[in-house]
């Protein structure tokens, strides 16, 4: 296992890039009564982080996911990036933040059926206004990264297979060159063998510089990421940090 000593040195020589502040985000039912989905939440991310965030259905992951993303603001706490309070800037400027930092990975991989496997990756870059002949050579590099095949641009999703897929929407993720990729159970839907291949991926992005946070029901999922994140009841309950080894084992085990 990786000491807790080892762990830190590494991250003090990093800067912290995401960070939530005593963060709570309450729903309120159509009934009228208040549910905490988070429960004041303090968690700081670092530039090329690895890190999941485990936990049962239903206790906050997912919302966890979407205060690190900008997809949601929280009811009570701060979220700030590079050291930004981002309570403090508009609808228009956190969509900037998160279409040029942020990159998406969803467990039902969101591609768009009537469209080729080219124009779905390319799709961030249309946004940004990127001309035609420079989203291509990005899009083929952004495959490339995730170990996609060239021959699969003119396909439709349809026609590949589910780790394929899932492989496509990370490469639609990290296309712009986000610093940062928030994963919403990428392994939910896939087999075994498709699960290690796409954890695989995200290791190797990892190794190329991005920061990534799983979240994730899956302890062999967890246990390949440098840090886990226990989440209970809308609060983090727990840290635990494994090895190669707990990755390696625990996928021989599924």
């Amino acid at each position: 296992m990786m000491s807790v000593e080892s762990f830190a040195e590494r991250r003090a020589t990093r800067k912290i890039i995401i960070e939530l502040e005593k963060v709570s985000k309450v729903y309120v039912t159509p009934g009228g009564q208040e549910y905490w989905a988070l429960r004041g939440v303090d968690l700081k991310i670092y530039e090329n982080d690895f890190i999941s965030i485990m936990g049962p259905s239903g206790h906050g992951k997912t919302t966890l996911l979407n205060m690190i993303g900008l997809l949601d603001r929280p009811t009570e706490g701060k979220v700030l990036i590079d050291g930004i309070d981002t309570s403090l800037l508009n609808d228009y400027e956190l969509s900037r933040i998160r279409n040029l930092k942020i990159g998406f990975v969803f467990q039902q991989f969101n591609l768009v059926n009537r469209m080729n496997i080219l124009e779905n990756i390319e799709l961030p870059l249309i946004i940004r206004g990127f001309p035609r002949h420079d989203r291509i050579k990005m899009v083929i590099n952004a495959l490339k990264k995730v170990g996609g095949d060239e021959s699969w641009l003119h396909k439709r999703p349809g026609q590949l297979s589910s780790g394929q897929q899932q492989r496509v929407a990370i490469a639609r993720a990290i296309v712009g060159n986000p610093e940062v990729i928030l994963a919403d159970e990428p392994t939910g839907n896939l087999d075994t063998a498709s699960s290690k291949v796409v954890i695989e991926t995200f290791k190797n992005l990892n190794r190329l510089g991005k920061t990534v946070i799983i979240v994730t029901h899956a302890r062999e999922v967890a246990s390949c990421t440098n840090n886990i994140y226990l989440i209970r009841d809308g609060r983090i309950v727990g840290e635990a940090k494994p090895s190669v080894e707990d990755c390696v084992l625990n996928f021989e085990g599924v």
